[in-house]
């Protein structure tokens, strides 16, 4: 066999796989069959829930060229395996964008990246031929709605791309504009299938058996098999019950999930839409019969864009809320076509995102076109069904990342535990019932039943209840969420990342003023541009006509900065031209990467056309000439952004002649956005909103670490930073910047300080920066956040590609991160993620899409569509939402620790109690098991979890592991006290002057007073036969554990129920107290009290008053060692020392704390053991490195000095 390959789909990014190549193998199907039948389907069962071991178990590894199976597995951390079957079909050729006959072949237009398979390579066996001799065999593999196709010269399978990637921007103007024929249409569709983002709803049959085979649920079967062969038929009975509701009500909200999300993409799946075929003809189609290089006429009314497609010609206005979140309607331009027009650019490949304000979204609305003439408005399809935009956001939804979460792998960890605990005693049982001469099917059924017993069947209900609770109270707080499996990771949230612009501060604008320039210098500060003396002039004009601002039913709509700007021109726009005094010819939208916007304008009677810009001063300075720009541009715009005003730079410029309205249509913006004339700045106000500066007060008390992630310009967010408290009054600021490599030049890095406060070092001071460790209170490694370090977008970039030990130093220690980008928001959260911070992200939905998603828990303020991608919505516009998700969350994590604990002593307590009645051929009846399991445990499970947030945060964080020392001992010693006071009570049992095995033949409820036990004329007998069954459950030992265990259960839960710090304190649970109560008198009244129809029912025997007194006791002080065992010995709040640098109440706020660094007793940096040993290395990334810093020599440079990668 030829030796086997391992290759990658998807190399190098976020969704890389291994994949490697299988075929069946006949005789190891034969054995898996036979392995099936001789275990009755479980082995089945088993490569059901294990891909990996079906591949293995069934197929022979091969080459990927003979494979007819593939088994992939992510390259995360989760390694994650999918099996996938290999498939084909007959296709004319095997390029889908390319001829699809042979005999007609031509080089298809398409980039080094796209294989291209020369017509010699029809000779070779990499393609099978057909009986047609222009079709071919195409391979290919179908995973998550993404299309994978064998490449025979690469031999791998490539993701099937499109026009997306690749093609010049040329190659769409000259060779996809003019048309695509019926024949390619149908040749491509082969490839790219129907243009349909298809969300199947599952049939109920389907989602049903896919349920049913559920681990859990296959456990609960056994389960309940069990019991009825060992006639529990009444809890059998109640499981079965209780298994059908639970499957029940997941598959409504499965399957309404499901229908949800279908009629969200439904709207623009089936449209009618008119494609262009080229020499004047065009024909009216179902859009999904589109596919990747069709024109598509975008009609004057607008449409529903039922694809991703590139404008060639047209401009449009189009409402993007779908994918961005923003409400207002966007300009979107034809492409520009290299090669043609003055000063034409460089060759320059189509990229969505580089290209993004040409491109029109699936899913997004086309609310108005622009043509010229008669020319209609095309665009170029790029991508369809779940390859546009909106299908990878619906694929994201589909099939989510796995969260990694240390609770759920501790909880897999537990079980085990706990099953290796029912191994033990399923070994006991088994010697035991040898040894008093039980039959094989009797040992077998007892030995399977404390498997049953251990791990108990309702503890993903249980674990469940807690977060549902949750997120019935967020939904009263107006807090929304899609995964609620996250609320849990929000209670370990240590650090949180802020949007500025619509998330801190307000949407709204006003324009303060502005700065006029005039002969290079600047003049006075004026407020009114509406005066007659500025009406006419370049700065008014440039206010009025460089935007993108459109009429839509008679209100003007647009960024609001735009708005506000053109509002106080007093102007008005129309869309007559003849109307206008100053008309707009072409319009270069704004681009966040390239900071600017600009518009080439014609003035009514005046020939020469006139191009205005505005953007970032410091980007608009640039491209001005020098000697426009005044000498004191650069303190004069320092002085308006550390006010934290919005700074907008205006520019324009006299056009040439020879640049014609024509001309202009196609001209590359470079070579507008060249030599202006520097005109002035505007100075525009962004309040904060009332609830920002209490919320990052309330989150800094709590050291939970704050990071402002922001757009805009370095010195705004500064201030911004201060105004809202990030950065404390006598913080000081060190601005990091780097320079990438350029003219052979290798990357540097420097930083300065920011002379912002009068408490800063000034610029020039060059003494070394100093990063404060606390004294010897707290020799820790804390670092001192009067220190916060800022950098850009940019210098970001450098640092990550050409600094990358630099990086996590940094990231320790930043607070502020201005002009970034949106992936650069992404990656920056990632990169948080990497140091082991739990990551939250708030943010309006503009931009901040990728960061939600990928945050532990991203928190959408935005109530558009573009927050169906965002675990969390807010409806309320302000950050005050989150300090509510972490309260909750923590709650949410605490109760499952709680509920998780209480489940595992239930079924400890239980296991105990079955042993120790199996000593004596004994054991629980049926109406015991049945009243334990639904009465007590059921109830008290429920009602332990409704505890409410506590109403403030605390320093620090809960506990995320259950494999600790706190959970660890607190188990033991609950299940060391539970076995001492059973084996005490069952062993005084027996020492009873009364005491009698087996069923009792005299009543011994009355005793005289000299011992003596008085005939009430029971009548002596012999158990056999029918009483067998009675022996085991009706005696004097079972009646002793029962009342015992039953209590001991409501014990551990008052014990395990916490209340503060992070939840409200138990007595406030009224349910839950009253549930207590309420069984802990039930006990006490039927013990003391006994009657003979409760003690039929749960067949117990009467005992004497003294001891039942003696159990009272028993009782009494098992509930108050629980109690003191979890508080005073267990319980980190008491018994594990404070973190050395946690402030005192009378220090107040930790803003001048260790805010890069978290609090929490979970692995404190630099703590003392936990016994009071030597300090163990924190496990945690930012906790270790927040240790070693201040250790470094070469940590930190002095100020104003560099460093070259």
């Amino acid at each position: 066999m030829e030796r086997t390959e391992r290759r990658y789909l998807n190399a190098e990014s976020e969704d890389e796989m291994v994949v490697c190549g299988y075929r069946p193998c006949w005789w190891r199907m034969g054995l898996v069959g036979l392995g099936t039948l001789c275990s009755g389907g479980l082995l089945l069962l088993l490569l059901y829930w294990v891909p990996r071991w079906s591949v293995k178990c069934t197929c022979r590894l091969v080459s990927l060229r003979e494979a007819s199976v593939l088994l992939l597995q992510t390259t995360d951390e989760f390694r994650t395996c999918y099996r996938v079957r290999v498939r084909s079909m007959e296709a004319p050729g095997h390029d889908p964008l390319a001829a699809p006959h042979p005999g007609d072949w031509k080089e298809p237009a398409c980039s080094p990246a796209t294989p291209v398979i020369q017509r010699a390579e029809y000779e070779k066996d990499l393609l099978t031929k057909t009986s047609d001799p222009g079709g071919v065999q195409i391979r290919y593999v179908d995973h998550q709605e993404v299309r994978y196709v064998w490449s025979p010269q690469r031999q791998e399978f490539r993701r099937l791309t499109a026009l997306d990637q690749g093609v010049p921007c040329s190659d769409i103007h000259e060779q996809h504009a003019a048309g695509l024929p019926a024949r390619l249409q149908e040749h491509r569709k082969l490839f790219y299938g129907e243009n349909q983002i298809d969300v199947k709803v599952p049939s109920i049959p389907h989602l049903l058996v896919k349920e049913v085979l559920n681990p859990f649920h296959v456990f609960q079967t056994f389960s309940v098999i069990l019991w009825s062969c060992n006639e529990y038929y009444q809890y059998a009975t109640a499981i079965v019950i209780m298994s059908l509701l639970s499957i029940c009500i997941a598959l409504y909200f499965i399957r309404k999930q499901y229908t949800l999300l279908h009629d969200m993409v439904a709207a623009h799946n089936v449209v009618r839409v008119k494609v262009y075929r080229g020499n004047g003809v065009s024909e009216e189609i179902f859009s999904t019969d589109l596919v990747p290089g069709d024109v598509v006429l975008i009609p004057i009314g607008g449409m529903l864009m039922p694809c991703d497609a590139v404008l060639v010609t047209g401009t449009c206005v189009v409402n993007e809320s779908l994918l961005t979140g923003e409400s207002v309607p966007v300009m979107k331009t034809s492409l520009p076509e290299p090669g043609r027009g003055v000063g034409a650019a460089p060759e320059e490949v189509y990229s969505v995102e580089a290209h993004k304000r040409h491109t029109l979204f699936c899913g997004t609305a086309v609310v108005q076109t622009r043509y010229y003439s008669s020319e209609h408005v095309k665009a170029v399809v790029v991508r369809t069904g779940f390859y546009t935009s909106k299908g990878q956001l619906v694929c994201s939804i589909l099939f989510p990342k796995a969260a990694d979460f240390k609770l759920y792998r501790d909880a897999y960890c537990f079980l085990l535990g706990l099953v290796a605990v029912a191994a033990v005693g399923m070994v006991y049982s088994i010697v035991h019932s040898c040894q008093i001469g039980e039959d094989v099917g009797t040992i077998i059924v007892k030995t399977l039943d404390i498997i049953t017993i251990t791990v108990p069947p309702a503890l993903p209900a249980a674990m469940t209840a807690g977060i549902i609770y949750a997120q019935q109270r967020l939904r009263k707080q107006r807090i929304y969420s899609i995964n609620p499996q996250r609320i849990n990771m929000c209670g370990q949230l240590n650090l949180v990342c802020f949007d500025k612009t619509g998330t801190l501060t307000e949407d709204g604008l006003d324009v303060t003023g502005f700065l006029r320039v005039q002969e290079g210098r600047f003049l006075s500060l004026e407020r009114d541009v509406s005066t007659q003396s500025l009406v006419r002039s370049s700065f008014i004009a440039a206010m009025a006509t460089c935007h993108s601002l459109t009429n839509i039913d008679g209100k003007l709509s647009g960024d609001p900065l735009d708005c506000k700007m053109f509002e106080a021109t007093g102007w008005e726009l129309q869309e007559l031209m003849n109307s206008y005094e100053i008309g707009i010819v072409s319009q270069f939208p704004f681009s966040s990467a390239l900071q600017r916007m600009s518009v080439v304008t014609s003035n009514l009677g005046q020939r020469r056309l006139v191009a205005f810009m505005k953007g970032a001063p410091e980007t608009v300075a640039e491209l001005c000439k020098k000697e426009t720009v005044p000498e004191d541009f650069s303190p004069v715009l320092e002085k308006f952004t550390r006010q934290g005003l919005r700074v907008i730079a205006l520019a324009c410029r006299k056009l040439e002649a020879k640049i014609t309205w024509h001309k202009v249509q196609t001209i590359n913006r470079s070579v507008i956005e060249a030599n202006m004339e520097f005109l002035g700045l505007i100075m525009m106000q962004n309040k904060l909103k009332p609830r920002s500066i209490p919320v990052i007060r309330e989150l800094q008390s709590a050291h939970i670490r704050t990071v402002m992630v922001t757009g805009d310009n370095m010195l705004t967010a500064l201030s911004v930073a201060r105004e809202c408290g990030m950065i404390p009054p006598h913080g000081k600021v060190v601005v990091t910047e780097a320079v990438p490599p350029r003219d052979g030049q290798v990357a540097t890095i420097s930083w300065q300080y920011g002379d912002d406060t009068a408490g800063c070092v000034a610029a020039h001071d060059t003494k070394d920066i100093q990063i404060k460790v606390e004294d010897d209170a707290s020799k820790d490694g804390l670092l001192d956040t009067c220190y916060h370090f800022a950098m850009s977008g940019k210098t970001f970039h450098v640092i990550t590609e050409h600094f990358p030990d630099l990086l996590p130093k940094l990231l320790l220690c930043g607070t502020v991160y201005a002009r970034m980008a949106p992936d650069q928001k992404t990656q920056l959260v990632e990169e948080f993620q990497k140091m082991d911070y739990y990551v939250g992200m708030c943010g309006d939905g503009a931009n901040d899409c990728g960061a939600l998603r990928r945050a532990h828990a991203g928190i959408s303020l935005s109530e558009l569509e573009a927050s169906v991608a965002s675990p969390f919505t807010s409806k309320t516009p302000d950050i005050s939402c989150v300090p509510v998700l972490i309260r909750e969350g923590r709650t949410a994590l605490v109760t499952s620790f709680c509920v998780f604990k209480f489940m595992a002593m239930y079924s400890l307590i239980q296991y105990l109690s079955v042993l120790l009645l199996y000593s004596i051929e004994g054991n629980l009846g049926d109406s015991q098991f049945l009243f334990i399991d639904l009465a007590i445990i059921m109830s008290v499970m429920f009602t332990m979890s409704l505890n409410p947030s506590w109403r403030e945060l605390v320093p620090r964080r809960p506990l995320t592991n259950l494999i600790s020392v706190p959970v660890l001992l607190s188990m033991v010693l609950q299940t060391l006290l539970t076995l001492a006071f059973q084996l005490t009570a069952f062993l005084l049992v027996k020492e009873q002057p009364w005491y009698e095995s087996g069923v009792p033949t005299s009543d011994v409820c009355r005793v005289n007073w000299s011992g003596e036990l008085t005939d009430v004329g029971f009548p002596a007998h012999n158990i056999t036969g029918e009483d067998e069954e009675e022996d085991f459950i009706t005696n004097y030992e079972n009646t002793t554990i029962f009342f015992l265990s039953c209590c001991q259960y409501l014990a551990v839960a008052f014990a395990f129920s916490k209340g503060k710090p992070f939840r409200q304190p138990v007595y406030r649970n009224y349910l839950f107290m009253s549930c207590i109560l309420f069984f802990y008198g039930f006990f006490g009244l039927i013990m003391m009290y006994p009657t003979d129809v409760v003690d039929d029912f749960f067949e117990l025997v009467c005992v004497p008053f003294d001891w039942r007194m003696k159990m009272l006791l028993l009782i009494v002080a098992n509930l108050v060692l629980c109690i003191l065992v979890e508080n005073f010995i267990c319980d980190y709040d008491v018994r594990w020392p404070r973190c050395p640098c946690t402030p005192s109440p009378s220090e107040g706020p930790a803003s001048d704390m260790a805010t890069q660094v978290d609090v929490d007793p979970a692995g404190r940096p630099g703590a003392g053991g936990e016994w009071g040993g030597p300090a163990k290395p924190p496990k945690d990334q930012y906790k270790l490195l927040a240790r070693e810093l201040p250790l470094d020599p070469d940590w930190p440079l002095p100020p104003w000095t560099g460093r070259r990668s």
